[in-house]
């Protein structure tokens, strides 16, 4: 582990993120990181308060001067998405990440690097900290489990917040002010298969598709990158009938709010074709890099022998699952024809998985308008209902509705224009924000979310911009001092 970050400026903030990196948090289990946060109000004496779901709310009163000001709510999540590369060995609930220093950026070795969203909760943190700021009435909002089902935002108690504006910290482009976003729900399919006999003569294979970039499902949705699950069931369905191909199981993707990266399968073909069938997965990688490796520089299709298995999947099951997977929508559905460049809708095929029995296939689907987001679930219960699976939707969530007349976006863009000679861009984002689902609970706050430059979130490959953080700091903190009154 690097203790280099902790140098950086602002190195408040740095050193309350380095801090971050020692606490494992993955969703639905970040109870260290509520302590961390707990402890962290207690030590600053402030009023703290942690509620029967674990979300954490630290009181600072105004500076002398400053308390006839409107009151800000800071906002932040507490856990982040455990993702490793599948050669990095890494427990999300017990080790640190290995975070470094690389060139204008922090990283991480082999893992998610939790700047999303350990930059916004440092950031809120530092200025409970600060004792020289200038602000009126705060307070911070920590909330849990928001990568996986925004369980904190939806339990949060009317009640225990008194500020009427709220400034969500999770954004992920410095420079751009975002007033809305899309809504989200997750759909679900089910479907049972018997297990038979591995026959005789027959060659096992381990198929794994690797190398994709993955990345966050909103946000990298429309680069056009490839998802494995798609990519191993596309190869399964060219190949099945010509080779006799039998699967025993298939496990791809790992999280519901992360493009898949990696998807395996077992299989046996009999043995004298095995030699033909490695040549075809090695016809398709060659195929798949011509198509994606523009985006997908790094894209691997291998197959490698393997122990044989004792059973294999009955062959009616293994179609319908081949040919659910390669059949579902996925990916871009259709863009905001208002905002040029900003996808409306979309659904991301996260998981596929099976085992004793079950096969589990699951989607992640985003709109930012409410109806396009329950047709698109009606479409892929159709196809799922088609394959004769049992068909869940949860965890629905509204979107953000945009104010472009938003007091609090006036001020920041004024502050941003004086402060950094640039008038800051003004954007819906296509990802779950907790700002719809808080405002619920608690009507009229005039709302906007800002971050730092956070690319790859939900990846191995997530960093964030170093210079980016000073300034996203910088505005911050200029915004507190400019808040008006009453």
């Amino acid at each position: 582990m690097s203790t280099e970050i902790k140098n950086l400026e602002p190195r408040a903030l740095w050193e309350i993120f380095y801090e971050l990196t020692q606490v494992p948090r993955p969703s639905k289990m970040e109870h260290r990181a509520v302590i961390f946060a707990k402890e962290f109000g207690e030590k600053l004496e402030l009023k703290t308060h942690v509620d029967k779901t674990g979300n954490v709310i630290i009181s600072k009163p105004a500076t002398t001067g400053y308390e006839n000001r409107q009151g800000v709510i800071l906002q932040a999540h507490l856990d982040m998405v455990p993702q490793k590369n599948s050669d990095t060995q890494h427990d999300f609930e017990n080790d640190p990440i290995d975070a470094h220093v690389d060139g204008d950026w922090v990283k991480a070795r082999g893992t998610t690097l939790g700047a999303d969203n350990g930059i916004g909760i440092a950031a809120a943190l530092a200025v409970l900290q600060d004792k020289n700021l200038k602000h009126g009435p705060i307070e911070v909002l920590l909330t849990v489990d928001e990568e996986t089902g925004m369980t904190g935002a939806f339990q949060l108690e009317g009640g225990l917040l008194e500020g009427k504006i709220l400034v969500n910290l999770d954004s992920e482009d410095e420079g751009e002010l975002y007033i809305g976003c899309a809504g989200g729900m997750d759909t679900s399919g089910k479907l049972t298969y018997l297990d038979e006999p591995v026959r005789a003569d027959t060659a096992a294979l381990k198929l794994g598709i690797t190398g994709l970039k993955g990345g966050h499902s909103g946000l990298d949705i429309h680069l056009g990158r490839g998802n494995a699950n798609v990519l191993l069931c596309r190869f399964m369905f060219d190949v099945a009938d010509r080779f006799d191909m039998r699967l025993t199981g298939m496990e791809g993707g790992s999280l519901r709010n992360a493009i898949p990266r990696e998807a395996f399968a077992i299989v046996t073909v009999p043995a004298e074709q095995k030699d033909d069938f490695l040549a075809a997965v090695k016809e398709h990688e060659e195929i798949y890099r011509a198509e994606l490796g523009s985006v997908e520089p790094d894209l691997s299709f291998e197959a490698s022998g393997t122990d044989s298995p004792l059973t294999i999947m009955d062959k009616a099951s293994q179609d319908k699952l081949v040919r659910l997977v390669y059949g579902l929508p996925n990916g871009v559905i259709r863009m905001d024809p208002n905002m040029p460049g900003v996808t409306e809708t979309s659904t991301n095929l996260a998981i596929v998985k099976t085992g004793n029995g079950d096969i589990d296939v699951q989607c992640l689907l985003r709109s930012s308008v409410d109806s396009a987001k329950l047709s698109l679930g009606g479409s892929i219960q159709s196809v799922f209902e088609l394959a004769g699976a049992e068909v869940t939707h949860s965890g629905s969530y509204p979107g953000w509705k945009p104010d472009v007349d938003s007091p609090i976006l006036s001020t920041m863009k004024a502050v941003y224009e004086r402060d950094f000679g640039k008038v800051p861009e003004v954007k819906v984002i296509h990802a779950g924000l907790e700002c719809g689902i808080i405002a619920d609970a608690y009507p009229g706050l005039d709302t906007i979310s800002i971050g730092p430059t956070i690319r790859f979130p939900h990846s191995p490959d997530e960093k964030v911009h170093i210079e980016s953080v000073q300034k996203f700091w910088d505005f911050l903190v200029r915004t507190l001092e400019e808040i008006p009154e009453k």
